[in-house]
């Protein structure tokens, strides 16, 4: 298991974070390897950093389809398995098992929709690295989290880009 160590660089200036955020891009750090920590909600590229890619809508449709063949299924099995003939109506009833299967359907969206949003957001975050108080106040955070080769450079950056304070901690990977 290789540890990395991250870097945070806090600023009082959106311009100032956004900067660091282009130093860190021009000193060759990936995209992967830094983030943006605030306080406040900022819209979506504020800082310059590239627009995430969201799947969560994928979740739902696979939890529905889920649900869904959850419930024919069950329906179906337990007709099948107990075949009550009566007047000679078919075997599978069609009307009762849709209600069945349109509730596992919503079920099977509702907990697959809960289960996307806590991976697409990376919850639980068990140890994220350097974070420091101040972010809760109004600062801005620049995270870098790389190779403890790279460290010295990631400080370097965030401090010639106006940081005002430097945090270091650890990341297990």
């Amino acid at each position: 298991m290789l540890a990395k160590r991250s870097v945070l660089g806090l600023f009082t200036e959106v311009d100032a974070a956004a900067d660091a955020l282009d130093a860190l891009r021009d000193a060759g750090f990936d995209h992967g390897e830094y983030e943006i920590l605030t306080g406040t909600p900022y819209p979506e590229g504020t800082f310059g950093e590239e627009e995430p890619k969201h799947t969560l809508y994928r979740w739902p449709l696979i939890g529905a389809a889920c649900g869904f063949i959850v419930g024919l299924a069950l329906t179906s099995g337990t007709q099948l398995a107990y075949p009550l003939v009566t007047g000679g109506k078919p075997v599978l009833s069609i009307p009762p098992m849709s209600i069945i299967m349109y509730e596992g359907t919503m079920l099977g969206a509702i907990i697959f929709t809960v289960i996307g949003i806590l991976i697409e957001s990376r919850l639980p975050r068990l140890f994220m690295g350097a974070y420091d108080e101040r972010v809760t106040e109004g600062y801005i955070a620049v995270t870098v989290t790389t190779s403890e080769e790279r460290v010295g450079g990631a400080e370097e950056v965030l401090y010639a880009s106006g940081a005002e304070d430097i945090k270091r901690g650890w990341e297990n990977n």
